[in-house]
């Protein structure tokens, strides 16, 4: 399957946060490191992008874009806290706000993938 260049961009851009999110994990047990809550979720959010990411990869299967954009919304969703929380640390707001405008560029990327009809149903 050929795609575009756009696609992969895309595709490249969401499994780059998707691993951030699950290297995030070596952050567990530190005094000030975000809540256990947001570092699982993030971690199960990366795993999931991977998965979908592969499927959409290897198979153009539209399942898997569908995967990547739903875990990478809900990621950015759960890290908007960062700004309205006044408890941490003051770099904390720039970088969530760098993954914030990464998650937006790479997930409007797959949508146009979508409604060019780049993936198959199957």
């Amino acid at each position: 399957m050929k795609r575009s260049t756009p696609t992969t961009y895309g595709l490249a851009i969401c499994v780059l946060l998707g691993v951030i999110g699950i290297i995030s994990l070596a952050q567990l047990g530190s005094d000030d490191g975000p809540p256990v809550g947001v570092i699982l979720s993030g971690a199960v959010f990366g795993v999931i992008t991977l998965v979908g990411a592969r499927m959409a990869w290897r198979g153009g299967r539209k399942g898997g874009v569908v995967a990547v954009i739903v875990s990478r919304v809900l990621d950015a969703l759960s890290a908007l806290p960062a700004f309205f929380v006044d408890d941490i640390p003051d770099w904390v707001p720039f970088f969530v706000g760098i993954f914030l405008v990464l998650t937006v560029v790479g997930v409007g990327l797959l949508v146009v993938a979508l409604r060019r009809r780049e993936f198959s149903a199957a």
